[in-house]
């Protein structure tokens, strides 16, 4: 007893003299009437993840010893310098089972107790405007709502930051959360997952990667160090964002556009307070703003719009191996959600001219995300058959949602079920045909009984004609009266391509070319 209070002793007066140093405010950020804080994730109603380390974090007074109780497991952990405590929970099994956790602090005998705790599969859904789109906005996917079951959302309040926090505004709710993307993929998962399922919805509209991109991506992303060292030298737009920061709310229209569009600090604020959360992974519906900003929304000398629309795919894979490093976690499982058809279908016999965005810079962001795809513990969601030619937020949702469930269900759970659209697998040359291979079916079909559609074929000209195609088992034999010897194929590499391929799960075919022509 007398170590114990010899202890807490030394742990009081460490703190007193941090504060006369004058480092308590500054750099621990500490206020002794609410210094004893958890994570804010944690929180009433929360799903924690079943079957791997759980994290459980927060701040007290330096050499604080914090004892976390829950599901018979008792971890302890004391504070460092910084006034920071982390410990890990044992992998739990699923629980519909609602339960408790007790915090304690030795310091102040202070207990956090959270109640109605659950343990299922969490995954963060993340994005801009097509993330954020309602499900009230989504009729196919509103029907879902009544036998909407074992799913729960926290939503973390839309806001920016200059550097990272610790902390984020939000609550876990009983019910699925107000993206139909988010809820569609929530609904269907959990019917395979035989666990409560967890949706962490951060998100905001018009926002970049950039805007999603921790700081020390500067250092592996060229582009990225060039904005972020024209934001700190920028004292305009700093000023104008504490202004809005520290101003009425709600914020003006134009405030709100402003501050999304800034590159870091909405991972800042939205993204790293959720860090190191025990999650699956994140499914990411984010490009719209990226594929416009190349075609004209950023005017910059050193931005080349070839460039940085190739270049997307290889800055989200460094995206994605950055977030994997700061959860700590390989195996993290990243779901892209495909751009779905957009602008003017392509109606005659020759392709559309390279000068037209609506038709080829959708094409081009598609292969880049499907670049992910080289990284493991990754998979794109084909939206290549949905879309709207005059709205880039479509509606239909629900097979997004859907889609995306499935491919979890299959390379995350491990469930046996049809997951993937027909890939090209091998391309034959053969006098005046082109012959393609497909993996991923038994055997090749359309959605209306009548010929493949969207084929298209060039030679070294770079002149591109629609193909007659036709389907044979689980191959597509391709033919084009315009050319002695067609050399490349293209299938769906339009901005809003007319498909009708699929398989036998009427799954829809990935779009590929097999040119390497630059845009």
């Amino acid at each position: 007893m007398r170590a114990k209070l010899k202890y807490n002793y030394l742990a009081i007066l460490c703190v007193l003299l941090f504060s006369n140093s004058g480092f308590s405010q500054s750099k621990f950020n500490l206020d002794t009437k609410t210094a004893f804080q958890v994570g804010s994730l944690f929180k009433n109603h929360m799903i924690l993840q079943r079957d791997m380390p759980i994290p459980v974090w927060g701040k007290a007074p330096p050499g604080t010893t914090i004892t976390v109780k829950f599901a018979n497991l008792k971890k302890q952990a004391i504070t460092d310098a910084n006034g920071k405590w982390i410990l890990k929970l044992n992998p739990l099994p699923a629980s519909f089972k609602p339960q408790k956790m007790i915090i304690s602090s030795s310091l102040d005998k202070k207990n956090i107790e959270i109640s109605d705790i659950l343990i299922g599969d969490i995954w963060i859904c993340s994005g801009q405007s097509n993330m954020q789109f309602s499900v009230n906005g989504a009729p196919e996917v509103k029907k879902l709502v009544p036998s909407a079951k074992n799913i729960r959302t926290f939503k973390v309040k839309n806001t920016v930051a200059f550097t990272p926090q610790d902390t984020c505004e939000g609550n876990w709710s009983v019910k699925y959360p107000n993206s139909a993307v988010a809820f569609s993929f929530a609904y269907f998962l959990e019917k395979s997952a035989n666990a409560p399922i967890g949706i962490i919805l951060t998100s905001w509209g018009s926002s970049s990667i950039e805007a999603w991109m921790p700081r020390n991506m500067t250092e592996t992303v060229p582009h990225f160090k060039i904005l972020m060292d024209e934001f700190d030298a920028d004292s305009k737009t700093k000023n104008r964002i504490t202004a809005i920061l520290d101003g009425p709310k709600p914020w003006k229209k134009a405030d709100d556009i402003f501050l999304r569009r800034q590159s870091n600090i909405l991972y800042n604020a939205m993204m790293h307070p959720l860090i190191p959360y025990a999650c699956r992974g994140l499914v990411w519906y984010q490009g719209e703003r990226n594929t416009q900003s190349m075609f004209g929304m950023v005017k910059k000398p050193w931005f080349s719009r070839n460039s940085g629309m190739l270049k997307y795919g290889d800055v989200l894979k460094e995206w994605i191996l950055q977030y994997r490093k700061k959860w700590d976690n390989e195996k993290l499982h990243f779901l892209v959600v495909m751009l779905p058809g957009y602008g003017k279908e392509l109606k005659t016999d020759r392709n559309i001219a390279p000068n037209t965005p609506s038709a080829h810079s959708w094409a081009w962001m598609r292969e880049s995300q499907l670049k992910i795809l080289a990284l493991p513990n990754t998979s794109v969601v084909n939206t290549i058959d949905l879309g709207n030619a005059k709205n880039i937020d479509p509606k239909d949702k629900l097979p997004v949602g859907k889609r995306a469930a499935l491919l979890a269900a299959h390379k995350v759970l491990n469930k046996k079920v049809k997951a993937f659209g027909p890939t090209a697998k091998k391309v034959k040359v053969k006098r005046q045909s082109i012959i393609v291979y497909f993996n991923n079916v038994k055997k090749l079909k359309t959605t209306d009984g009548k010929t493949p559609t969207s084929f298209w074929l060039s030679d070294n000209s770079k002149e591109w004609f629609a193909a007659e195609a036709k389907i044979k088992g689980k191959k597509i034999i391709l033919n084009c009266k315009e050319l002695e010897q067609p050399l490349y194929v293209r299938y769906a590499f339009t901005g809003n391509p007319n498909v009708n391929l699929v398989n036998e799960a009427n799954l829809p075919a990935y779009p590929f070319r097999t040119d390497t022509f630059k845009p």
